[in-house]
């Protein structure tokens, strides 16, 4: 988890925007918005194929582990021809071809909570997934900060860091054969119902779809403007720019980290999913909000630390609510991948959205946005009947 989604993030919410920023200053926030869409797109249809066919991979190496060690190695060769990229339209292409990798590790690594956890445990392991989740993701951005100066090292070490990931996660996880795993012969019908979303006893399934879609709207909407907001809202240059994106990036994490040890079990022990996720989004739109009332630069460490806390607990908890509403065993990785798909949908939709509101408000209009954003993923969860 650390060594794909680190890399992700230190790529997405860092590198890219500086290489972005230096090849066409003056549309930056429309090209992030641009390539995030396409990136969607291919993804969402990425996950979804490749996590119900590693549902169907028989191999010796079980289903989950081919896909994730050979997604792990392209998603590596796409950093580093990413780095090289010079214009506009090779930055979008690069991403779009890196998404569809990246999804070789991600669907059928998700799936593996779901295929090895008891329901008693959903929360603790959640949790454990939720700690990768937060060191990966403020950790890689932490990380990334270092290589402002020098950009292209970060793309070697973030494509190395994403190399070892596949081999690491096969060595853990030690999957059994599934070479004779009775499959059904793949038809166009069945190939189709890939795409096919729930229809029965699934109303809790689109509650948490649209839920997390929101939240993690929510959270992509200051994230993926982090640098921009540092530079032309905060208005820092230089090593003080540097120094903050790498501190918001550790407070950030160890909020996330500290609430990740504690919500999953806690969850676990009140049998519970749905009091912590409502308390996290609380959390994100409260913090989510301050930076809309002024420009000093310690507004963005207050977010960090109540964001940070905020997200913690969420994504503690987010996996294990996810799979006590899956309605079919049978399409777990499928289902998962649909579910996922709120993530993709968060990390474009959290740039379009602020792309829009920095056009027609200024930066100032991304906070209120963001609020809004996890006050309605909230309200969206609480309606979840099936669920605790």
């Amino acid at each position: 988890m650390i060594l794909w989604l680190g890399p992700y993030l230190a790529l997405v919410g860092v590198l890219v925007p500086q290489q972005v920023a230096r090849i066409n200053p003056t549309q930056k926030a429309d090209i992030i918005a641009v390539m995030s869409t396409a990136a969607m797109i291919v993804s969402t249809i990425a996950n979804i194929i490749e996590g119900a066919l590693s549902d169907r991979t028989k191999s010796r190496w079980g289903r989950r582990t081919p896909w994730i060690v050979i997604g792990s190695i392209g998603t590596a060769i796409v950093i580093l021809f990413w780095g090289k990229s010079t214009t506009a339209w090779e930055i979008v292409l690069s991403d779009c071809v890196y998404m569809i990798f990246l999804n070789m590790i991600v669907a059928p690594l998700i799936a593996v909570i779901a295929d090895r956890t008891a329901p008693k445990y959903r929360g603790t392991i959640s949790s454990i997934y939720a700690l990768g989740s937060a060191t990966g993701q403020y950790g890689g951005q932490a990380v990334a900060s270092l290589f402002l100066p020098v950009p292209y090292i970060g793309f070697i070490v973030m494509a190395i860091l994403t190399a070892l990931s596949g081999p690491l996660a096969a060595l853990i996880l030690k999957e059994k054969s599934t070479k004779d795993m009775p499959v059904e012969k793949m038809t166009i019908h069945n190939f189709s119902e890939s795409f096919a979303f729930p229809v029965k006893n699934s109303m809790d399934f689109y509650l948490a779809l649209f839920g997390k879609l929101f939240m993690q709207t929510a959270a992509f909407a200051i994230s993926g403007y982090q640098l921009y907001i540092l530079t032309d809202y905060i208005k820092l240059q230089g090593g003080t720019l540097q120094r903050y994106v790498t501190i918001i990036s550790i407070i950030l994490m160890i909020g996330a980290i500290v609430m990740s040890i504690f919500s999953g079990p806690f969850s676990d022990k009140i049998g519970r999913r749905k009091l912590p996720v409502l308390f996290a989004g609380i959390l994100i739109a409260i913090g989510s909000i301050l930076p809309t009332f002024t420009t000093k630069s310690w507004i963005m460490l207050i977010y960090a630390v109540i964001v940070g806390i905020g997200m913690g607990m969420y994504n503690s908890v987010d996996q294990a609510l996810n799979i006590e509403v899956l309605p079919d065993p049978k399409t777990t990785a499928k289902d998962l991948g649909l579910l996922n798909m709120a993530n993709n949908g968060g990390q474009v939709f959290g740039p379009i959205l602020s792309a829009g509101a920095i056009n027609l408000i200024g930066y100032n209009g991304i906070f209120p946005l963001a609020c809004s954003m996890a006050i309605i993923g909230s309200i969206l969860i609480a309606f979840i009947k099936g669920v605790k």
